[in-house]
């Protein structure tokens, strides 16, 4: 029989006689679980739990809230096969990547623990004006109340850890709504917080679709803050409706890497197709566009496209596997027909481009303009384009065109144009010698233009998640 789940709200397992929810492995169409859709009034215990969660968790001393996320962490990695199933089982994505994303989340909450510890405020010298020389000043960082965090399908657990455990970190409590196509790696985690010692309240899960849950949350003046990632259009609604919370959108993009002329090809081969084709293409930092110079465009060429070449493509469960599935079939027929419209537009297809059950074959696209929708939109699907180009300013001038700004790569050996592509590009990231989908979970991580707003990264979070109360002594 199809396991049932229960949702976590006040410290209780709940949402059994709720209407249940389907959740589908994108591989093969089969049920792996059904979870309970949070009804109004289910939306509503959580929230009020959460003040209660609150109340528990902002009054806890910064070594407790440590020590529950350290231990949690340490759950992670003790359970990191079984995660990394549920993983790639719920999301499609291949086992090589769905154990990375366990260990990684615990790493998350690694990080979070040691925060969670050094979180402080500054002194202010009062001296620096006349009018209060003799006072004493300084500030602190407080909890900001409920966060409201509202997480994505393309990585279940991480995506999600980076914003409960900043939260919890800095002593907030939270109602979480994860994508309704990937529950199940929420639900382990908040199994993990709870067997980890978390009070009851500060971590609440609901399960629903963004116009029911999403907006009763966003709607909600009980919440302090919103924590979003996901589409632009969505971001933007998100923001018109929220009134004054405080909100973070880590929304799209359609990331850059540029090769120059003394760049290292191989190095950029290797990354390329792990950037461009990992979890098939839905990251939102994969590689959709690639600009090498003209005089090592052929070689690039050649190797990439021989290499992508060897990529299986299947059942995500397949330890040799490498890309598997796209998250729906509604997704898979977009990709589709957008590639469709590229090759009609003159587009050439270098490699792949077939759909296979599921799955659509990773393809490299040459010949493409900047109007076609495989370039200026965010594909987030296993295809990438290929540009050659004459001088550098030109490639960072075509990069650069784009309503995203997330992050950027650049290939090249010279640190004047190094420093150069830092100054132009007007993204969130440049990673220098290496591709754009690089990230580690403590850096500070978020996009400028329709890329989103804010920053992640357990301490740029955590600043995000809390309020600046500023102490002022007259002597």
């Amino acid at each position: 029989m199809t396991k049932r789940y229960k949702v976590l709200i006040g410290g209780e397992w709940v949402g059994n006689d709720w209407k249940g929810i389907e959740v589908i492995n994108p591989y093969n169409d089969t049920v792996i679980g059904v979870v309970p859709e949070a009804p109004a009034d289910g939306v509503d215990k959580a929230i009020i739990a959460a003040r209660k969660g609150f109340e528990e968790i902002s009054a806890m001393p910064a070594y407790k809230r440590s020590e529950i996320l350290a231990r949690t962490a340490e759950l992670i990695m003790r359970d990191k096969d079984e995660v990394a199933e549920i993983i790639a089982r719920e999301a499609g994505k291949s086992w090589k990547y769905a154990i990375a994303e366990a260990t990684r989340s615990a790493e998350t909450f690694h990080f979070a623990a040691s925060e969670a510890k050094t979180s402080h405020g500054e002194i202010v010298p009062m001296d620096a004006s006349p009018v209060s020389a003799g006072r004493f000043g300084f500030y602190l960082r407080t909890p900001i109340g409920i966060i409201g965090a509202i997480t994505p399908f393309n990585f279940p657990l991480n995506l999600v850890a980076h914003k409960v455990a900043p939260a919890i970190a800095a002593g907030n409590s939270l109602v979480l709504k994860p994508a309704t196509k990937t529950p199940l790696s929420s639900i382990k985690m908040a199994e993990l917080l709870t067997e980890a010692g978390l009070p009851a309240g500060v971590l609440n899960l609901v399960i629903g679709s963004g116009a029911t849950v999403g907006n009763r949350l966003v709607e909600d003046d009980r919440l302090a803050m919103i924590t979003f990632t996901g589409s632009p259009p969505v971001g933007r609604d998100i923001k018109s409706r929220c009134g004054l919370k405080r909100v973070t959108l880590e929304l799209g993009s359609n990331s850059p890497t540029i090769i120059e002329a003394d760049g290292d090809v191989d190095h950029a081969v290797s990354r390329c197709v792990v950037g461009s084709f990992a979890n098939s293409g839905q990251v939102c930092i994969s590689v959709q566009r690639i600009f090498v110079h003209k005089d090592r465009y052929d070689d690039f060429i050649g190797k990439f496209v021989a290499a992508t070449r060897k990529l299986k493509v299947g059942d995500p469960l397949d330890r040799d596997c490498d890309i598997g599935p796209m998250i729906s079939p509604v997704e898979l027929k977009r990709a589709a027909a957008w590639l469709d419209e590229a090759i009609k537009l003159g587009a050439r297809v270098e490699t792949g481009g077939e759909v296979v059950g599921n799955c659509l074959q990773p393809t490299i696209l040459t010949g493409v303009t900047r109007d076609m929708k495989v370039m200026c939109s965010e594909v987030f699907a296993p295809i990438v384009s290929v540009l050659p180009y004459d001088t550098f300013d030109e490639a960072l001038e075509m990069a650069d065109d784009s309503v995203y700004g997330l992050q950027a790569g650049v290939y090249t050996r010279d640190i004047g144009k190094a420093f150069k592509a830092i100054k132009r590009l007007d993204v969130g990231g440049v990673i220098i010698n290496d591709v754009p989908t690089f990230r580690v979970d403590h850096m500070p991580y978020g996009g400028n233009k329709e890329s989103g707003l804010g920053r992640e990264g357990l301490r740029y979070a955590m600043e995000e998640m809390t309020n600046i109360k500023m102490v002022c002594f007259n002597l």
